[in-house]
C-alpha cells in the first residue's frame, strides 16, 4: 500500500491537546450519512454494513463530506458503525430500513429459558468466546488505511467504537428501544453479569481503537449514544468505570505496540449531570450534547478538558436566521474558541438536512470567529 501522506491542517488535533489556536476547528457526528445525495449513489443496492465491511466504499463515504464542504471541516471521520464490537462478538446484527439496527437473537440474562423450556446459553457462550478484533474488523482498518491515503493529509481521520454501556443495551434490547425494559432487568436484576459484560466489551473497544490508530486514525472518539437512560448514580456505576477503563488502558495498549499517544474524545449523550465527573476520566476531549449551556460546561470543566459541541441539530431545518443566532451563542458561550473548544453539533445529523444549511452553518462559524 502507498505510503501515507502526512497532514497537513492539524489545526483539530492541536485543539484536541488543549493548544491556543487560530480559530476552532469545525466537525459535525453523522457528517458522512444519508443526507447527502452523492451518499445514495454511492451506497448503490450495499446494504449498511455491506458498505462498512468494503474499504473502498466505507473510504468514498467518508471522504464525501470533505470533498462538499472543502476548506470548512477540519476532519473526517471513518464510515462504520458501533456495532461491528458486537457482530466480532458473534452476534448477528441487521440494519433495517426505516426501523434501524436489529438484533435477531437479542442476548438474554442468565439463567433465562428458551422457548422450549431450556435453559439459554448465549451468555455464557459469548464470555467464554475468545475475540480477536484485530482479526474479525480489519475491513474497518483496511478502511482506514485507505482513507488515510485519499485525504493526502487534508484533515485529520477519527476513528470511534461505541462505548460499553451503549453496546449492552443493543445487544439485550435487540436494537433501539423507548423504555429500556430489557437492559434495565439485566442490570439490577443481574448486576454481577452486567458489570462481567461490560468489562468484556471494554477491553474489547481498547484494543479496537489501538488496532484504528495502527491503521491511521489521528484521534478516537467514544460513543455512549444511551447514557441518558441511567440514573446519575447508575451511570457512575454501569457506564464510568468502564469509560474510564478505556481511557486509561489505550495509552498504555498504544504504547505496547509501539504508537504514539493520540487524542480521546468522550461523548455521552444525555449525561449533563456528570460532566464534572466526566471531565477527571483522563480523555482530552468531552463532548456535550444539545441539552447543556456552553457557558456553565465551560464553568463546570475548568479549563481540564477541552469541550466539543454542542449545537441542536434541529436548528439546521429552522432557516438561516435561526443558524445565524445560534451559532453567535454558542461561539460567545465557548469563549470565541482560540482555545479548548471544537465545533460540533450536539448529536448526529438527521437524514432530511439540506446540504446547503449544514453548509452555511459552518460558514457563520467561520465568519463569527474569524
Amino acid at each position: 500500500m502507498p505510503e501515507i501522506p502526512p497532514l497537513k491542517n492539524d489545526l483539530l488535533i492541536r485543539t484536541a491537546w488543549g493548544e491556543k489556536v487560530e480559530r476552532p476547528p469545525i466537525w459535525v457526528m453523522r457528517q458522512a450519512g444519508r443526507y447527502l445525495p452523492e451518499y445514495h449513489v454511492a451506497k448503490g443496492q450495499h446494504d449498511f454494513f455491506a458498505c462498512c465491511r468494503s474499504p473502498t466504499i466505507a473510504s468514498t463515504l467518508t471522504l464525501q463530506p470533505i470533498d462538499r464542504y472543502a476548506n470548512l471541516l477540519d476532519a473526517a471521520i471513518i464510515f462504520s458503525d458501533i456495532l461491528v464490537i458486537p457482530q466480532a462478538m458473534g452476534m448477528t446484527v441487521e440494519m433495517l430500513d426505516g426501523k434501524g439496527p436489529h438484533f435477531p437473537q437479542p442476548l438474554l440474562p442468565p439463567g433465562a429459558k428458551t422457548p422450549s423450556g431450556s435453559e439459554d446459553t448465549q451468555f455464557n457462550e459469548l464470555m467464554r468466546r475468545d475475540v480477536d478484533v484485530a482479526t474479525e474488523l480489519d475491513y474497518v482498518y483496511r478502511a482506514i488505511a485507505l482513507t488515510r491515503i485519499k485525504l493526502a493529509g487534508r484533515v485529520p481521520l477519527f476513528g470511534f467504537c461505541g462505548a460499553p454501556w451503549t453496546l449492552l443495551c443493543y445487544m439485550v434490547e435487540g436494537g433501539g428501544s423507548k423504555l429500556f425494559v430489557r437492559v434495565k432487568t439485566w442490570i439490577y436484576a443481574h448486576p454481577a453479569a452486567s458489570h462481567q459484560l461490560l468489562q468484556k466489551i471494554a477491553s474489547l473497544c481498547v484494543e479496537y481503537l489501538a488496532q484504528q490508530v495502527r491503521a491511521g486514525a489521528q484521534i478516537v472518539q467514544v460513543f455512549d449514544s444511551w447514557a441518558a437512560e441511567l440514573s446519575p448514580s447508575s451511570f457512575r456505576e454501569f457506564s464510568l468505570p468502564y469509560l474510564r477503563y478505556i481511557s486509561e488502558n489505550l495509552p498504555r495498549r498504544l504504547d505496547e505496540l509501539g504508537l504514539e499517544k493520540v487524542p480521546m474524545v468522550v461523548f455521552a449523550k444525555g449525561a449533563w449531570y456528570a460532566l464534572d465527573a466526566l471531565c477527571e476520566l483522563g480523555y482530552q476531549v468531552v463532548g456535550l450534547d444539545w441539552l447543556q449551556d456552553p457557558a456553565e460546561a465551560v464553568r463546570i470543566a475548568r479549563g481540564r478538558v477541552v469541550l466539543q459541541g454542542n449545537a441542536d441539530p434541529g436548528v439546521l431545518y429552522g432557516g438561516r436566521e435561526a443558524i445565524s443566532k445560534l451559532v453567535r451563542e454558542m461561539v460567545d458561550g465557548f469563549g470565541g474558541g482560540k482555545q479548548g473548544w471544537i465545533v460540533n453539533l450536539g448529536h448526529g445529523i438527521t437524514p432530511f438536512v439540506k446540504p446547503e444549511d449544514l453548509k452555511f452553518f459552518f460558514e457563520e462559524v467561520r465568519n463569527y470567529t474569524a
